[in-house]
This record gives C-alpha cells, sequence and structure tokens, in this order.
C-alpha cells in the first residue's frame, strides 16, 4: 500500500475534551472531505449517509449505525477517490486503516464490522453465487484487487468471528447506499447515536 495517511483527523480526536466533540470533530472532517467520490453515483459522505439511513431505517443498533455512518472513513484518510491517477490499482486497505483510528474511541462493536466489511463481501462473492452481479461498478473492480473469492478455511474463520453477522450487514447496506439523488437526514442527526457509542474512557 502506497497510499499517505492523513493523520490529522486522529491528532484532532485525540484533543478533543469531550465525547460530544468528537463527534463534531468526526463530522466536520467527513463534511469536508466527503464531497469526492469513490462510486460513481454518489459523493462519499452521501454513500456513508445512505448507508447509515438503510441501517437505521432495518432497526439496527446504535453501534451498527455508527458503523454503516463510519465505515468507510479510510477512503476519506487516505484521500482514496476517483480523482487520483492510480484509482484502484492496488488495494488501500482502506477497511483497516478506517477501523485502526476508529478503535482508539469506540468498541469492538463499531470497529470490526468496519474491518470485517471488505472481507465480508468476498465472504458474499463465495457464498452466494447471485451476490456478485448486484455490485457496484467500483466494487466488482476492486473485488480481486482485495482478494477475490475466500477459500473454505477463509470461510469458516469469518464466520467463527462473533460480529461476522454485523459485518455481513454494514456489507450489505453499502451495497445499497449508491442511490443517485436519494433524500437523506442531515449527519448531524446521527450525534447522539455515535456520541452514544464512543468508549467511556475516551470521552
Amino acid at each position: 500500500m502506497n497510499a499517505e495517511v492523513d493523520h490529522s483527523l486522529q491528532d484532532s480526536l485525540n484533543a478533543a475534551p469531550s465525547a460530544k466533540q468528537r463527534v463534531e470533530v468526526l463530522f466536520e472532517y467527513m463534511r469536508r472531505k466527503g464531497d469526492s467520490r469513490y462510486d460513481e453515483a454518489v459523493t462519499q459522505l452521501e454513500h456513508g449517509l445512505q448507508a447509515a439511513d438503510l441501517a437505521k431505517n432495518s432497526d439496527a443498533t446504535p453501534a451498527e449505525i455508527t458503523s454503516a455512518l463510519l465505515h468507510d472513513i479510510g477512503h476519506f484518510m487516505m484521500d482514496e477517490n476517483d480523482n487520483q491517477s492510480g484509482f484502484q490499482q492496488e488495494d488501500w486497505c482502506h477497511e483497516t486503516v478506517g477501523a485502526e483510528l476508529l478503535c482508539q474511541f469506540f468498541g469492538d462493536e463499531v470497529t470490526e464490522p468496519v474491518r470485517l466489511h471488505v472481507p465480508a463481501k468476498r465472504y458474499l462473492c463465495s457464498v452466494d453465487t447471485t451476490y456478485i452481479s448486484g455490485l457496484s461498478s467500483a466494487s466488482k473492480r476492486s473485488f480481486e484487487l482485495q482478494g477475490g473469492k475466500m477459500s473454505a478455511e477463509e470461510i469458516a474463520t469469518f464466520e467463527s468471528h462473533p460480529l461476522y453477522e454485523s459485518a455481513v450487514k454494514i456489507r450489505r447496506w453499502d451495497d445499497g447506499a449508491k442511490v443517485s439523488g436519494r433524500t437523506l437526514p442531515d449527519l448531524y442527526q446521527y450525534t447522539s447515536i455515535v456520541e452514544s457509542c464512543i468508549r467511556h474512557e475516551s470521552a
């Protein structure tokens, strides 16, 4: 991975004195960086908002809604978007970059589905022969870069993770969150949900 990671978000989150202010820092960063596109249909901010909205409308837990909203924060941190000259030429492991940031402030219920949402795509492509046909063009292009189909051993390992079902949910909401022109709640309507998921020792 040759991407340069922007550590300014981590620095700002560490400097924020309360959980509420950490959410404000996080959302301001998303607003500032979210106009770029990874998928051709929506901006990266719209994509996160659509995923969170799908989660919320599915009666998901606060942690799952937060994961859905933040699942692609690694793209934001590496400025990984379709304006980059080397876009989708290699896997920048955005799920790992995002999870490593978030795990400093959130518990596993939020961070592990973020870390696993790319393996969840590989998993679903491996166990459901019809799944890959519904992926967006960008997701299909990245699939092979991310490892392609799982082996039987990889499937078993993935299914043994205690949060794999949440990761699969995040993945399906991710896949459905690419609809141009969808009316969405404002980002700041998620403030209390995200704040409730920040670990007490980080507040």
